[in-house]
């Protein structure tokens, strides 16, 4: 497993992923950041900054959380799939969101 430290609002958080996904993950907010200052809506969705990608983790302050990947990817989802953009094709990003999502829930599965 990888850890991506994220800072948004409402603090600070770890999202945890395979290795192997964690570039898609880093590539898609990327590509989040580029696009949303494309969006036509005045109340567009918060995107975290990214300040590290760790292979280890050791909390010393028990109020980080560790999100898994799969339940933040679900739900950048959902803030996009509810946004009532009209002139920028969202559907192209809300793609991406949810190649990435179906990779995740897949790994979940064959874990299971």
């Amino acid at each position: 497993m990888r850890y991506l430290l994220l800072q948004s609002s409402d603090g600070l958080q770890f999202v945890s992923l395979p290795e192997t996904h964690m570039y898609q993950l880093i590539a898609l907010l990327k590509r989040l950041y580029k696009e949303i200052d494309k969006l036509t809506i005045t109340e567009r969705p918060e995107l975290p900054t990214v300040l590290a990608d760790c292979a280890d983790v050791e909390r010393l302050e028990s109020g980080l959380s560790i999100v898994d990947g799969l339940e933040y990817v679900s739900g950048l989802e959902r803030r996009f799939a509810a946004l009532q953009e009209t002139e920028y094709p969202l559907i192209s990003l809300l793609t991406e969101i949810r190649a990435l999502q179906a990779q995740l829930e897949y790994l979940h599965e064959e874990e299971e």
